[in-house]
């Protein structure tokens, strides 16, 4: 299965634009595909807490995930599953923190969406309402004192998190440093039930940019070639001392918070508007319109994904529990970090 971050935005209908492209496809359908494997795992009773899935998202995630190179930092969200697939996460590390895993990367000692190798960039969330902007800013700030250089920091966020004191401080913080963030806001027209109209009444977020000095960038979030175009260009920017660039992405969430919640509150004109198009849909009709791709393909790339998949699963359904008793349990810190990261490394 092909996880890899590629470097190099899509410029026209170049060989780079096209393997980005099939590349972003095939994350984009693993992250659905895993979603739909944690709701019915959800629902048969083999997952403790929360589902949060990335439907209608995936586009989005995965142009930022992508953009990005494996030296630079990354703090996704809770529906950022495409995202978190194309920054280096594997489909099994991402099955064992929802199963519980002892061997996955938080030792099945957290919840399923709190998960990351912050040695290796990839922050876990601590908040969805704006808390990992500042952390992604102290991350970036504390390689500038070291004289480290290049780096890129990502983090993405919902509407509603920009209504947040979090992320009006973090964000002013960002600007006034002029820090490479690359700060991704999915408008996905809800924040949990509440709609953006009882949120604010700028008619773009994008415009809340230029009250902080920091440059703006809208997309239509069901355009996986738009969002990886607009991704590359603000991480471009933001690697070339350009300073901190907001990505604001429409969309609609195609399903409810989460999977307890049967989304009864969203407006049915919203789900045939441009707003409720399934970016997995779009990308694959834009695949075979551009004949990089055909339908047969497709099929065989989605046998293989739930292949991977139930084998993953099967995997770590036979792998051992965090034990509460073992002498090792501790708080995820700096000296413990060290020590799984040996672990995982062999060394």
């Amino acid at each position: 299965m092909l996880h890899t971050v590629l470097d190099t935005p899509p410029v026209g209908e170049t060989k780079a634009a096209r393997d980005q492209t099939l590349a972003a496809y095939r994350l984009m359908l693993t992250a659905r595909l895993l979603d739909d494997k944690y709701a019915a795992l959800y629902r048969g009773g083999k997952i403790h807490g929360g589902v949060f899935l990335g439907r209608g998202q995936e586009a989005l995630s995965v142009a930022i995930g992508i953009s990005l190179k494996k030296t630079d930092i990354f703090a996704p969200l809770i529906r950022d599953a495409a995202g978190r697939l194309a920054f280096g996460e594997t489909v099994v590390d991402a099955i064992r923190t929802y199963l519980g895993s002892a061997l996955g990367p938080m030792r099945g000692r957290d919840g399923n969406v709190h998960r990351g190798r912050p040695l290796e960039g990839y922050l876990p969330m601590v908040s969805h309402l704006g808390a990992m902007i500042s952390v992604v800013n102290g991350t970036l700030f504390a390689r500038r004192l070291k004289g480290v250089s290049g780096t890129v920091g990502a983090t993405c966020l919902g509407d509603g998190a920009t209504s947040t004191g979090a992320f009006h401080e973090a964000l002013n913080q960002a600007a006034v440093e002029k820090l490479p963030l690359v700060l991704v806001v999915a408008d996905n027209q809800y924040a949990y039930s509440t709609p953006t109209s009882r949120q604010f009444v700028c008619e773009d977020l994008a415009d809340k940019a230029s009250g902080y000095g920091v440059a703006a960038h809208s997309v239509d979030g069901t355009d996986l070639v738009a969002c990886l175009k607009t991704a590359g260009e603000a991480v471009a920017r933001a690697r070339s001392g350009e300073g901190p660039q907001l990505i604001v992405a429409r969309l609609l969430r195609l399903c409810g918070h989460g999977e307890h919640d049967d989304s009864h509150y969203i407006d049915p004109k919203l789900k045939t508007s441009p707003l409720g198009r399934d970016c997995l849909k779009v990308a694959e009709e834009f695949l075979l319109r551009q004949q990089w791709a055909d339908s047969a393909t497709l099929d065989g790339w989605r046998t293989e994904v739930v292949r991977e998949i139930e084998d993953a699963v099967a995997q770590v359904r036979r792998e051992p529990a965090p034990d509460p008793y073992d002498e090792k349990w501790q708080a995820i810190s700096s000296r413990h970090l060290i020590e799984l990261h040996d672990e995982d490394s062999g060394s």
